[in-house]
């Protein structure tokens, strides 16, 4: 049982009188445990606050470790590439054809990597519901935020690898195979 009680005075001084009162109505009941509501608050939601810390530090490495990860498979693509990419070059390709066809074959990992994972996400909702502090679990602007900072995250992934095919200089591109 819990006693809620408000004063105008210091309310841990009061613990006498209010110990007092309660033996006067049962004194059998045990009175112990006072604690002040700015106390009481931060106790009850410390968990929650903590757990939904600790997921948003593990969503940010889980963002970094993608965004290396598409940039190593770009970077491995590009120098695959290289010879192709001379000979478009060597053809009339432009810079920005170049890094158009670099960054849309990025991309179009990351579109099915997002659906998939938009997919997964909606079928994890009822079980992550109860660890999420200050959100719903099916939250349209967090879907539509974290979405969006994947993207960007993946489009500077492909874009530098991309600059970096931009500069093959056709003719050694060629002389190597």
């Amino acid at each position: 049982m819990g006693v809620a009680l408000r004063a105008a005075a210091e309310p841990t001084a009061l613990t006498g009188a209010v110990r007092d009162e309660v033996m006067k109505l049962d004194p059998a009941l045990p009175v112990s445990n006072f604690k002040t509501v700015e106390r009481m608050i931060p106790e009850t939601t410390s968990p929650k606050r903590i757990m939904t810390e600790m997921m948003s530090v593990f969503a940010t490495i889980s963002l970094l470790l993608a965004g290396v990860g598409l940039y190593a498979v770009m970077a491995t693509a590009v120098s695959q590439r290289t010879h192709e990419i001379g000979v478009r070059m060597a053809l009339g390709a432009r810079s920005r054809d170049i890094i158009r066809l670099v960054t849309g074959q990025g991309l179009k990992l990351t579109i099915a990597g997002l659906a998939l994972g938009m997919a997964g996400a909606f079928a994890l909702t009822r079980v992550m519901a109860p660890l999420l502090y200050g959100v719903t679990a099916t939250d349209p602007l967090t879907f539509i935020l974290i979405s969006l900072s994947l993207a960007g995250v993946a489009l500077l992934a492909c874009w530098i690898p991309a600059r970096r095919a931009k500069k093959v200089d056709p003719l050694v591109a060629l002389r190597c195979e």
